[in-house]
This record gives structure tokens, C-alpha cells and sequence, in this order.
């Protein structure tokens, strides 16, 4: 079998094995190999690599597998799962991401495929995925995410009926996501309150201080017409711009926050509402603190640096400091909800090159 269709193959194709890497060319002579054995035994010898391959979201093996023995499309292991299937138990999205390039024919077979439990593909993403990927993302609330996001994608491509279709347990697919995903939502609300506390607590202190410092301008008022001192001086507008944006982003941010602690924590608020407000909360918070270390740094040039000017550096230098710190410390939060919440999603179709 393999001859003939090798056979058939464009030049180009037949030299394709030689530019790959090392690991999938030597895949390739035991794909080989193996077509060299009889046809009815073909199945031992590439149905457990395949399948821990899907486990481990190896494509690059899935894809040259199939791309030589295609029968091994329709494997299947001792729970009756095919490779589509374990990719969405097992979370793996780049040989899940393999049905887009199937013929349309195939994919719609997948779409009413169901197990030995009558479970649809909804109903499998509808279960809790793998510890080990749970762990690959960090904060509870965002798990939660990512799991909404995998049942949401598979909802898209299964049958309409699918979606309200019952399995042998007279489960439909949303009753099986909320058992499964009981106590990971609590997890979730937990982390999400404790971590809207902590920075309420946060702007709540900024709030108070800008607050004070807009009423107390540094260098005081004069006292016959009660303008401040300093109104002419390129720092005190400096400090009273900075003030403002500070006391104003503060309020937001501490806004943001009390309004996670504040709500229902549904199911599906955990897809874009929540990391939305606390994404909100975080980038203003952070705008917040930049100003409000920018406005000490003009009062301390004005009460201390007037008469003499080298100061202005070492107060520039300090400034950095502590907005270096956050970002430092809470990029990485941010840059997670942004990714997971806006970014790129993670299913579709990656290649031109057909699969199967």
C-alpha cells in the first residue's frame, strides 16, 4: 500500500522527508517499517504511540502517522476513544486543530460521533481536563477560563442537536460541565476575591493620599489670595497633572475591584466579564502608582531642589524604582489575562497541508 502511493507522489513531496528534523525522519522509516508487516497486525505497533502522542498534544508525530498509515485516524484505546476524542479529554489543541484540515466530509463525521457512554464531542470537552494542564495555567479563575473556552470552541463545531443531546447518564453537555467543574469554580472565586482584596486594599490607600495631597499642595497657599505658592513653577503643574491621573485611576481601579467582589461569579462571567474588570483594574492601578510616585518626585524638586538643580536626577532615578518594581512583579498577571482573554485563540486551522 505504501509503494503505490508513493508512487504517485509529486518529486517534491518524495524529498520533503530529507529537509525535516532528525526525530521525524527516523518516524518515518518506522512508519516504514512498519507498513512492511502484515496488514491485518498493523494496529499493535502504532496504536499506543499515537494516542500518548495526542496525550503529550505531539501533532508533528499525529500528522506523519497518519500521513502514512491513515487508518490510524480511526484508532481507537480501551476507553473507545479515537484520537480527536483524547485530544479533547486530554486538552491537546494542536491535534484537536487537525480537523480543520480534514475534508469536510470527515470532520462532519466527528461532529455526531459519540463513545461507548454516548458522550458527544461536547460531552468530552464538558469534562475537567488533566491536572497536568490545569497546572500549565496559572490562578484558578483563568483555568476556569480556559476550560469555558475549550467547551465553547467544541459547542461551535458540534452538531446544534449535540448540544442538548443527552448521554447514557441522561447528562447533557452543560450538566456534565457544571458537575465536573463544581469545585474548580469555587477555586476560582476564591482566587478572584482574594485577589481583587488585596489590591482594593492598594488603591484604597492611593485614593487617600492623592486625595490629601490635592488639598495640601506642597509649598502651601498664599495667604491673601490663597493661590498656591508654587503655580508658576513647571513642577507644580507637573505634580498637579499627576495628581489628578493618580487620584482618578485610583478610583476607577478601586472601582473595578469592588465589582468582582461584589458579583454572582456565573459560569460563564469567568470567560471575558471577570478577567476583563481585573485586567481593568490592574493596568489602571498601575497607572495610578506611576503617577503617584511622579507627583512626590515634582514636590520633593520643588520643596527641595529650587536652589539647586542637581537633585533632579537622583529623583528621576528613584522614580524608576518602584514603577520598575510592579511592573516587574505584575506583568506577568497582566500578560496572562490580555493572552488569554484577547489574544490569538489557540483553535483553528494552522495549516494549508490536508490532513487525512
Amino acid at each position: 500500500m505504501f509503494i503505490c502511493v508513493y508512487a504517485v507522489r509529486p518529486l517534491w513531496m518524495r524529498i520533503v522527508p530529507v529537509l525535516k528534523p532528525p526525530s521525524i525522519r527516523f518516524l518515518i522509516k518506522v512508519c516504514n517499517l512498519i507498513l512492511s508487516k502484515d496488514s491485518n497486525t498493523l494496529h499493535q505497533y502504532y496504536t499506543k504511540p499515537i494516542f500518548e502522542a495526542t496525550r503529550k498534544n505531539a501533532y508533528e508525530f499525529v500528522t506523519e502517522v497518519v500521513y502514512y498509515i491513515p487508518e490510524a485516524t480511526w484508532s481507537v484505546n480501551e476507553d473507545g476513544h479515537n484520537i480527536i476524542q483524547y485530544a479533547v479529554l486530554n486538552r491537546s489543541d494542536k491535534v484537536y486543530n487537525l480537523l480543520y484540515q480534514m475534508s469536510d466530509v470527515r470532520r462532519n463525521i466527528y461532529k455526531t460521533i459519540k463513545d461507548s457512554s454516548g458522550n458527544n464531542l461536547l460531552h468530552l470537552a464538558a469534562t475537567l481536563a488533566p491536572t497536568n494542564k490545569l497546572n500549565l495555567i496559572s490562578g484558578a479563575a483563568l483555568q476556569v477560563q480556559r476550560e469555558l473556552q475549550w467547551f465553547k470552541e467544541v459547542k461551535g463545531f458540534v452538531c446544534p442537536l449535540n448540544i442538548i443531546q443527552k448521554n447514557a447518564f441522561e447528562e447533557t453537555p452543560q450538566m456534565v460541565f457544571t458537575r465536573e467543574h463544581k469545585d474548580l469554580l469555587i477555586e476560582g472565586e476564591k482566587w478572584m476575591k482574594a485577589t481583587a482584596e488585596s489590591y482594593t486594599i492598594t488603591a484604597a490607600l492611593i485614593t487617600t493620599i492623592m486625595f490629601a495631597a490635592a488639598i495640601t499642595v506642597p509649598g502651601g497657599n498664599d495667604q491673601t489670595s490663597g493661590i498656591p505658592i508654587f503655580t508658576s513653577e513647571a513642577a507644580f503643574t507637573t505634580f498637579a497633572i499627576s495628581d489628578a491621573i493618580s487620584l482618578f485611576t485610583s478610583v476607577t481601579s478601586l472601582l473595578m475591584f469592588l465589582s468582582i467582589l461584589t458579583t454572582r461569579f456565573a459560569e460563564e462571567d469567568f470567560l471575558y466579564k471577570l478577567p476583563t474588570k481585573l485586567l481593568i483594574g490592574l493596568v489602571t492601578l498601575f497607572i495610578s502608582t506611576s503617577a503617584m510616585i511622579v507627583a512626590f518626585g515634582a514636590t520633593l524638586f520643588l520643596v527641595f531642589g529650587q536652589r539647586n538643580k542637581s537633585i533632579l536626577a537622583p529623583i528621576a532615578a528613584l522614580t524608576c524604582l518602584p514603577i520598575t518594581s510592579f511592573v516587574t512583579l505584575q506583568f506577568p498577571l497582566v500578560a496572562d489575562l490580555i493572552i488569554a482573554t484577547y489574544g490569538r485563540s489557540m483553535f483553528g486551522k494552522k495549516s494549508n497541508e490536508p490532513f487525512y
